[in-house]
């Protein structure tokens, strides 16, 4: 294969994976601002944005810090890669360069999510928003399933390779940016405020009914820590997104024969989680912990960029 193929399915993985998770941070803040008074319901759009890196882009509009704008510039804004628009067009982009190598239902999906922006115009409402990021995970969800009746070749894993890496570094970021910024000052660790927005972040990550299954005690910031850092039956926890990283550098080695620095850097990671428990990481520094794991998630996207000689 060649890299630039290699590159624009890899890249296609991630901008799908991101436009999902925008979408979800949208739907779930949302909810969240219908259950705070102010300050609340900025601090929690706030938050959207330090989520996906976009604080600074934000001020640089000079727009006020409302559900309308934000929700806005995150869905609709493709001036900066942290908006929906611009993660779907990115996405059919690579799909278009690569797309002998999609099957229709996978680019129908594209297509489909990125059709949903057609007309331009920005949600208005509450219920205008809602529909609009139901859309687009709906649609993505159907590029996931698509994605799971290929064959198991190249393509695919290049493509999952893309998901699995975008996936951790969204989650770390989520979870990094609720632990320590999202509840307002004057709120009670445990409230009401404090367990909403928990909830939101088990939302965000399609993780309110897995939580029920695997904790009996109640919601408990603890508990949501464990599943999202160590847990690998939980999808989108840390520890399944560095399994499946490990998986699929693997199983691209055996078939092309390119092993190397990647693959080093993956299992080194996936060894020490496999050791980390949840516990140790609180008392020792939740925010460290997570900065660090964001710093060398994106060192082993480069990795993966010069093992299989992306442009």
């Amino acid at each position: 294969m060649l890299s630039r193929t290699a590159s624009a399915l890899y890249w296609l993985g991630r901008y799908i994976e991101r436009a999902d998770f925008i979408a979800r941070l949208v739907e779930a803040t949302v909810r969240l601002d219908a259950l705070s008074s102010q300050p609340a319901g900025e601090v929690a759009w706030s938050s959207a944005l330090a989520v996906t890196d976009t604080e600074e882009a934000f001020a640089a509009t000079g727009h006020p810090l409302t559900q309308g704008c934000v929700v806005s510039f995150l869905a609709l804004d493709s001036s900066h890669p942290g908006s929906i628009i611009r993660c779907l067009d990115l996405a059919r982009t690579n799909a278009k360069a690569v797309r002998t190598a999609l099957t229709r239902e996978a680019w129908t999906a594209i297509n489909r999510a990125w059709l949903v922006f057609e007309k331009g115009t920005g949600p208005v409402s509450t219920a205008a928003t809602l529909a609009l990021v139901e859309a687009v995970t709906n649609e993505t969800r159907g590029f996931e399933g698509a994605i799971q009746r290929m064959l198991r070749n190249q393509p695919t894993w290049f493509i999952r390779l893309g998901q699995a890496v975008e996936r951790a570094d969204n989650s770390a970021r989520l979870l990094d940016v609720k632990y320590h910024i999202l509840l307002p000052e004057g709120e009670q660790v445990g409230g009401i405020v404090d367990r909403d927005q928990w909830t939101t972040i088990l939302q965000t990550v399609s993780a309110v009914t897995a939580y029920r299954w695997l904790y009996s005690e109640g919601l408990t910031p603890a508990n949501v820590i464990d599943l999202l850092i160590a847990r690998p039956e939980m999808p989108r926890s840390l520890a399944a997104s560095v399994e499946e990283t490990v998986e699929i550098l693997a199983l691209l080695a055996r078939r092309t024969g390119q092993h190397g620095e990647a693959d080093r850097m993956a299992r080194l990671r996936a060894s020490r989680l496999a050791k980390t428990h949840s516990g140790e990481v609180i008392a020792s520094g939740l925010h460290q912990y997570l900065g660090t794991f964001i710093v060398e998630n994106d060192q082993l996207h480069a990795a993966i960029g010069r093992q299989f000689k992306f442009g």
